[in-house]
């Protein structure tokens, strides 16, 4: 019994799906939000067993540059070592320069969260006020997902339940 692959761009998840027999034709609905946009992908086993030769990139890989954001890291370290943990500016600002030197855009509560803390804002009212929205679901940097001509913060999650077709 084949088992098949299906991405949902809604959901952003990989669901499994088996077949009584050889099935390239049919799409079936997501099991997560019932709409019929599922795009068939290659299974995790067939892309472990072709390898990936050296520069090589899959589908999964993150779209950032390991280099720049070394860069980055280095060198925003020495100067947050230089600055005053007393100053929420000065961390608003550290957290920007980050998203502008590793291209990592903001989500967009980070974002409202940072402009109010460079503004002079307390950050204790900024946290009352948001901070379960910062503690979401939501991750503080998206990330460009080119492909789908949308931002995706993290690769698709995986729901290993096996869905009959």
């Amino acid at each position: 019994m084949p088992i098949y692959e299906f991405y949902c761009p809604n959901c952003h998840t990989i669901y499994n799906f088996f077949s009584r027999s050889v099935n390239t034709d049919t799409r079936p609905a997501c099991p997560g939000c019932k709409r019929d946009s599922l795009q068939r992908r290659v299974s995790r086993f067939a892309v472990v067993s072709a390898g990936k030769s050296e520069g090589e990139k899959s589908e999964f890989d993150l779209p950032i540059d390991e280099a720049k954001m070394e860069n980055a890291v280095a060198s925003l370290a020495s100067e947050a070592e230089g600055m005053n943990e007393e100053d929420p500016r000065a961390a608003a600002r550290l957290m920007q320069r980050f998203s502008q030197m590793t291209g990592l855009k903001l989500g967009k509560n980070m974002e409202e969260a940072l402009r109010r803390l460079e503004s002079g804002e307390d950050p204790e009212a900024i946290e009352a006020e948001m901070g379960d929205l910062l503690e979401g679901d939501e991750s503080p940097f998206e990330i460009p997902d080119k492909k789908a001509g949308r931002r995706s913060a993290f690769p698709p999650a995986r729901d290993e339940t096996l869905y009959e077709m």
